[in-house]
């Protein structure tokens, strides 16, 4: 394929996601939203995507799906920040910490009971063994505490810098796996688990057991998701 094409192949599978994630309220984490997202195009299609066509964008089978959850969390990033910076008064002090996560949180709320299954997915590898892979996990809640660092303005360096994002990390994804079975008090605990997770601070510095803890909640949504047992 000449860069031409391959830049027009990007640039159509990048539109079509982004318009995906709006029919996800609709068709859930399905190859059936990226299908129908075709169209929504400014120059819509007559027809959904075909199945050959899903595949060659977006991937074989449930690659697809974890691509669309992919890109509802890049989605969530973006509303989340755009969300604070639109709220924030010239001059005045950034956000608490808190006061992001509960935003992002909220940005979970329309699509809540079709997050179980999507990290259900993402957190089963496609070949082979382990049964659950880590990774994804890791990479969300890392990204929800990048952002959240930024945007309250954290100035740590060095250890600091890592040791903050992790316990931030901790805190945040087991206050999402908290909302996805209990959503009416995720709030009052996010606020328990930031208090905690401030308190026991150097807990963070071992690396290895962040891992295991964001490897135990994840495995807890994948069980309470009714995919795996």
């Amino acid at each position: 394929m000449c860069p031409g094409c391959l830049n027009r192949a990007q640039c159509l599978r990048t539109q079509l996601l982004q318009l995906a994630v709006p029919l996800v309220k609709s068709y859930g984490f399905t190859r059936e939203a990226l299908a129908q997202s075709a169209l929504r195009l400014p120059t819509p299609h007559e027809k959904p995507l075909t199945e050959a066509a899903i595949t060659a964008l977006f991937g074989e089978g449930d690659d697809a799906r974890r691509t669309l959850i992919g890109g509802w969390l890049e989605h969530a990033r973006v509303e989340t920040r755009k969300s604070l910076l639109a709220d924030a008064t010239p001059g005045a002090p950034p956000p608490s910490m808190r006061a992001v996560l509960e935003k992002r949180l909220r940005v979970n709320e329309e699509v809540l009971p079709l997050l179980p299954e999507a990290f259900a997915l993402l957190a089963s590898p496609t070949y082979g063994l382990p049964p659950l892979d880590p990774i994804p996990g890791l990479k969300h809640v890392s990204q929800v505490a990048d952002d959240a660092c930024y945007l309250v303005r954290d100035t740590s360096v060095g250890p600091a810098w890592f040791r903050r994002r992790a316990t931030v990390a901790v805190a945040y994804g087991a206050a999402e796996l908290h909302q996805l079975t209990s959503p009416n008090t995720a709030y009052k605990f996010l606020d328990d688990a930031l208090s905690m997770t401030q308190k026991v601070d150097s807990a963070a510095d071992d690396i290895g057991q962040y891992g295991r803890y964001i490897m135990k909640s994840w495995t807890g949504i994948i069980r309470s998701s009714g995919v795996l047992p």
